[in-house]
């Protein structure tokens, strides 16, 4: 199984100090290959004589070494599984982001709501004369215990408090004056650009929803709502999520699904929640779940299976997940491509980000698809910049060995940490996964919407921090054993870093 979390942007360059406790001389000159277009060449195909990957690649079923810099301030402790899929090759393939149209809109919807009636999203949310004084009437229950800040926005540099709960009645108040009877309903069709109602009362106007949908599903199983934003094009994002405003204490109160290794990792953080307890509010077995998942998924037509699964949590209040405000559990299985037996590995970025803040670059991220399935069937579903797969660019392509990738590995991870003792006590990383599969790379600068599936190293894992007394003496544990965050994620090519977060 794979796993998760956003990797830093890596800062490759200078060093000039040795490694301590028996490691290697710091790289004078980077290993790192230049990026870009160059990224993106054909690369040169190779003969296979070996019976598999692994056999090819040199690699063993584990690795375990323990590299010590910077006085013993950081720590790079690999004791990892090495993951390698069964196959006696691999290529790389050229791809396509896929054209966003009706058709593809049609297709989301059908697998998902086939038979059922969706209505205009933003007037069906416009709070009716039922919904204002329920609010009003929690608000005027808060300040009657004394709880002047339920939602818990603070104070501002002055110590004024940046709720003003009086205010906020008086709003309500105002607006149920004016408020529907009921929640107007206005049966609609999912397409990107159509038209809504916008504001309210005698200002009301028709108005244009540029680039986006935001609709409201009522089927059998529940509420969900529906949205597809392409605003930022080349991505395209359409996001099915449950209503659970019947769970909710709340309807203002802040809530979201949680992936499992945020949770069940950190045993010192106010967010841990242990496995029995997400396991005690699960009504419904892997196998069930996996099932709805896989059926739901099909029904894309986008060649898409599982590669990951994680336990997801449902929380309400403004302290994230916690135990006490977990009102929901399910499995959350995470798909992609798998060609010719190699996967595209799941890491938690989502690619498409930029090098700079003054980038005028169209940034592209990489195609996702997650679905969470729990006791009452499809709790959330997100699928983000389909691809459409081209041909095989380079066949049996050359692969470096893994002794090669691993020196690269061991450099890297020194160089693009250089700078962390300058704001930590230590660190000591803990990676406990390697993986063998695809990722996609493209050139931003060329063009923002065709790019190339390569073979790549991934090393999974987590971190432990400390920082001194003067900054706090705050502490961080992460074991890494659930990770999906890569720490490293190297070309298997050529050996070039790929940066996570930016997607070359």
């Amino acid at each position: 199984m794979i796993k998760k979390r956003i990797n830093a942007a890596f800062l490759c360059l200078c060093m000039g100090c040795t490694l301590f406790s028996g490691c290697e001389k710091t790289p004078e000159e980077a290993i790192v290959r230049e990026k870009g277009t160059d990224s993106l060449k054909k690369y040169e195909s190779g003969e296979n004589s070996k019976n598999s990957l692994a056999e090819s690649l040199g690699a063993p079923e584990h690795y375990k070494k323990e590299s010590i810099y910077e006085d013993g301030r950081l720590i790079v402790d690999t004791d990892a599984d090495i993951f390698i899929p069964d196959a006696n090759s691999v290529n790389t393939y050229t791809v396509s982001a896929k054209e966003v149209n009706q058709e593809l809109i049609d297709t989301v919807t059908k697998a998902f709501f086939e038979g059922d009636k969706i209505y205009q999203g933003y007037s069906y949310h416009v709070w009716s004369k039922e919904d204002l004084q329920k609010q009003i009437t929690m608000l005027k229950r808060y300040k009657s215990e004394g709880n002047l800040d339920p939602y818990e926005h603070g104070t501002d540099e002055n110590g004024n408090p940046q709720y003003d709960i009086d205010e906020q009645i008086a709003r309500y108040e105002e607006e149920l004056k004016t408020a529907p009877e009921k929640r107007e309903k206005e049966e609609v069709t999912p397409a990107l650009n159509l038209e809504y109602w916008n504001g309210k009362g005698a200002e009301r106007v028709r108005d244009v929803d540029v680039d986006h949908f935001s609709g409201v599903a009522e089927t059998e199983n529940g509420i969900y709502d529906y949205t597809i934003d392409y605003v930022l094009k080349p991505d395209i994002v359409f996001t099915i999520t449950k209503n659970k405003e019947d769970l909710l204490p709340d309807p203002m109160e802040f809530s979201d699904w949680t992936e499992g290794e945020f949770v069940l990792e950190q045993k010192e953080s106010e967010n841990y929640i242990p496995q029995e307890s997400i396991e005690e509010m699960l009504q419904i077995s892997y196998e069930d779940a996996e099932k709805i998942a896989k059926e739901k998924i099909e029904k894309l037509g986008l060649d898409l299976s599982i590669s990951h699964w994680d336990y997801s949590i449902f929380c309400h209040g403004d302290q994230g997940a916690t135990k006490e405000g977990m009102l929901d559990a399910g499995y959350e299985f995470q798909f992609a491509r798998c060609l010719e037996g190699v996967p595209v590995t799941y890491e938690l970025s989502f690619g498409g980000g930029l090098e700079d803040m003054d980038s005028t670059l169209e940034p592209w991220g990489y195609e996702r698809c997650s679905i969470i399935v729990g006791d009452d069937g499809i709790q959330k579903m997100t699928l983000i910049n389909p691809y459409d797969i081209g041909g095989i660019q380079t066949e049996n392509v050359k692969l470096m060995d893994f002794d090669s990738i691993v020196k690269i590995y061991e450099q890297m991870m020194e160089v693009s940490n250089a700078d962390i003792v300058n704001y930590e006590a230590k660190r000591t990383y803990h990676i406990r996964n390697i993986k063998f599969g695809y990722t996609r790379i493209y050139d931003p600068a060329a063009d923002n919407d065709t790019g190339l599936l390569v073979p790549v190293w991934d090393f999974f894992g987590g971190f432990d921090s400390e920082m001194s007394e003067e900054d706090g003496g705050y502490t961080r544990q992460d074991s890494g054993e659930r990770s999906s965050q890569s720490f490293m994620t190297i070309n298997a090519i050529d050996g070039s870093v790929i940066d996570r977060s930016l997607g070359y």
